[in-house]
């Protein structure tokens, strides 16, 4: 990762999931241990998930880090962002394919133009303008 590269991960919060998922577990294995053990994995996969979930935003292109791969568009490829309704955030390539971009939200959009260098536009970047300058 170079210097210049933003990552976008899930929020540090997301890890008191972590241990209310772990009790949950004793619980379970509190009615059979023979017929609950495996569930003791449910916690681990969870914090390995919150780890694994980023998108890297760099010079080169976009890195989406997902939880079971890993996806790079170069910034040449990439024709724009779209937002579905009810989907996580997707960065469109030229040929029309699409990579969901994990830990990025609407909210991110201005952390992402500036990451991007402008490649990504900010949408709020106008009325952020109008507002300051009427000031």
């Amino acid at each position: 990762m170079s210097e210049s590269s933003k990552v976008f991960s899930i929020s540090r919060i997301a890890y008191f999931a972590v241990p209310v998922a772990f009790l949950l577990v004793i619980m379970l294995m509190g009615i059979s241990v023979a017929g609950f053990a495996w569930t003791v994995i449910v916690p681990i996969a969870l914090a390995w998930w919150i780890h694994r979930l980023r998108t890297i935003v760099d010079e080169q292109g976009v890195t989406a880090v997902g939880t079971f791969g890993t996806s790079r568009l170069p910034w040449h490829d990439v024709d724009g962002i779209r937002f579905p309704r009810w989907g996580a955030v997707r960065l469109v390539a030229r040929d029309g394919s699409s990579v969901r971009l994990p830990a990025v939200g609407f909210s991110d959009l201005p952390a992402l133009s500036n990451a991007s260098g402008g490649r990504i536009p900010d949408p709020f970047a106008a009325e952020r303008d109008a507002r300051l300058s009427a000031r």
